[in-house]
């Protein structure tokens, strides 16, 4: 009687495949939306999804560099891990470059690809490739499933890795003989990663000295990067700011964790930063650097940057310390939690009033300044209007390049997590699909996606998305007919030889809108710019406006390569 019990409590086990495992434990770790593309190798995950009930939404897109960028965007708004699939071979390596772009820029991202199966790996079957070798050097860390015991444990601390201490991504490659793999028991997913422990406490002692170095200091300032937004310290920082009345400046990355407006703040640093900013770097003789990793773009020729300066440096990467600039007072934590135990001290400043009236100066003697045009639209004032009736409210998501500079000097971020470019990599093709994941993440904001005609034109394909799902992403082509920002390297660095930046061809973009049942505009002429404008910010769906601007127009002020921080070009007409 007792056998037969046990071999019918057996035979009522549920049956369940590895893919059902995996969603399990996607649900498991909260899991909200999904960015895929479907493949041989990944088939039993996709029918695992359609059989499932777990409350996820999985978004088909057109290409996994869709995909990838999408969820960069909605980790970027959300601050949660964005999820990506993708099929063996090409799949995965279509992703190489939305990968690395979110190492680069600090995004937490968890991406699945399928494998061949386990018997093969190694023989060049049919779509296969070296994921875990591939994707090495561009993640934070990578797994490959070799037994499905293994991957309720390997998806939640995939989840946990990328989203802890200084976020990336994190790659989870599954052969399909795992996926499709039948089974009845029932695997755990508890880890331990005694090697993986960041650190978030700042050493008591480094705040000591930072403080100290700060009652001595006549001229700091405050560079702020993408560390304060990840650890939700705006408010600290506003707090720290205020009550020692620091100046403050961002990096391309950070700009929205300290608002533009405020009287304490310079503006972007860097290659196309303000005057204000950047020469305020060069003359400080303490420079508090909280969650920034002074790339070359910000710093320009190292030894001219903040030559006169103590640096102390918060960030919760230890290996970025150091690395670019000397450091002479380390403080390894967490931003916000750094911030807090600055707060609790109390310091008795010298006399900035020198410091603070020369900032102010040049604040007011060389703003960020633009030329108007009498023929088509002047880029610069296109994005100024397109704050003015946004009420500089919108999220905004760029690709790189010229339109990407003058969206970060013309529209004002007063508030984080408004901003989603990218930064180190410079990724064409980022903007247009990061909107996607924005809007999906943020699905009752006003997202706006400002991007070039190269940039459009490698991601478009990721329209039909946005008309299926009525997404009401407002998507501004900044319409120069080139590849901007190589054009303008050629008129200043190279004698005006415009080797291949120019667009013979271009598609008429409000006919490519309308054939994915888009509403497109266009405007060429800068008074229908505001009515054109607020039209299409009014209309209630997707909109592509086509905006034709000056070809020749270049973003100033400029840190030539090789030069210092404190040598720029184009500060005034």
């Amino acid at each position: 009687m007792k056998v037969e019990a046990k071999h019918e409590l057996e035979s009522a086990k549920k049956v369940m495949t590895g893919a059902d495992v995996l969603i399990n434990a996607l649900v498991e770790a909260e899991v909200d939306t999904i960015f895929g593309y479907p493949g041989g190798a990944v088939l039993p995950i996709y029918d695992a999804i359609y059989r499932s009930n777990a409350q996820f939404e999985h978004v088909l897109s057109r290409h996994e560099q869709g995909s990838i960028h999408a969820a960069e965007g909605y980790a970027r708004v959300t601050g949660k891990p964005g999820v990506v699939i993708a099929t063996s071979g090409p799949g995965a390596t279509n992703l190489v470059t939305g990968i690395t772009d979110a190492m680069m820029d600090s995004l937490p991202i968890v991406i699945f690809t399928g494998q061949v199966a386990s018997s093969v790996i190694g023989t060049d079957a049919f779509q296969e490739a070296d994921v875990m070798g591939i994707t090495t050097p561009i993640t934070k860390y990578n797994y490959q499933v070799n037994q499905l015991s293994e991957l309720p444990g390997i998806v939640k601390e995939a989840f946990h890795v990328a989203s802890t201490g200084r976020p990336g991504p994190v790659v989870v490659d599954i052969p399909k003989n795992i996926s499709a793999e039948l089974s009845t028991a029932v695997y755990g997913s508890h880890f331990e990663l005694p090697g993986y422990q960041p650190n978030k406490t700042p050493n008591p002692l480094q705040i000591i000295k930072l403080t100290d170095a700060l009652s001595r200091a006549k001229k700091p300032i405050v560079l702020a990067g993408a560390g304060v937004i990840f650890a939700k310290a705006t408010n600290e920082l506003i707090e720290f700011a205020e009550k020692y009345h620091l100046p403050v400046t961002n990096t391309l990355l950070g700009l929205g964790c300290f608002p533009g407006s405020h009287q304490l703040s310079l503006g972007m640093a860097g290659m196309h930063g303000t005057y204000a900013a950047n020469m305020g770097l060069y003359e400080c003789d303490l420079l508090i650097n909280i969650g920034a990793r002074f790339d070359d773009r910000l710093t320009g020729k190292l030894k001219h940057f903040a030559p006169h300066a103590k640096v102390a440096h918060i960030d919760i990467d230890p290996a970025e310390i150091g690395k670019n600039v000397q450091t002479e007072i380390p403080v390894v934590a967490d931003a916000k939690e750094a911030l807090e135990a600055l707060l609790k001290r109390s310091v008795e400043l010298g006399d900035q009033l020198v410091w603070k009236e020369r900032l102010a100066r040049y604040k007011q003697d060389y703003p960020l300044w633009y030329e108007r045009s009498d023929q088509q639209i002047s880029p610069q004032w296109l994005l100024e209007r397109v704050h003015q009736i946004t009420d500089g409210e919108a999220i905004v998501t760029t690709d790189v390049g010229q339109h990407q500079m003058w969206a970060a000097q013309f529209y004002s971020f007063e508030k984080p997590n408004r901003w989603v470019t990218s930064g180190g990599l410079g990724t064409m093709g980022f903007g247009f699909p990061a909107a996607i994941g924005a809007q999906l993440g943020a699905p009752g904001e006003l997202v706006v996606s400002v991007v070039g005609d190269g940039g459009f034109q490698m991601t478009a394909q990721e329209l039909a998305v946005v008309k299926e799902r009525n997404l009401p992403i407002k998507i501004l082509i900044v319409n120069n007919q080139a590849l901007g920002m190589v054009r303008q390297w050629q008129e200043s660095f190279y004698e005006e030889r415009y080797s291949e930046s120019l667009f013979v061809q271009n598609p008429d973009f409000v006919k490519l809108a309308d054939s994915y049942g888009i509403r497109g505009m266009r405007v060429n002429k800068e008074e229908d710019v505001q009515e054109v404008l607020e039209e299409a910010i009014g209309f209630d769906g997707p909109v592509v406006v086509d905006c034709q601007v000056v070809q020749q127009t270049c973003v100033y002020p400029m840190i030539a390569p090789g030069k210092g921080i404190h040598e720029m070009i184009g500060v005034s007409k």
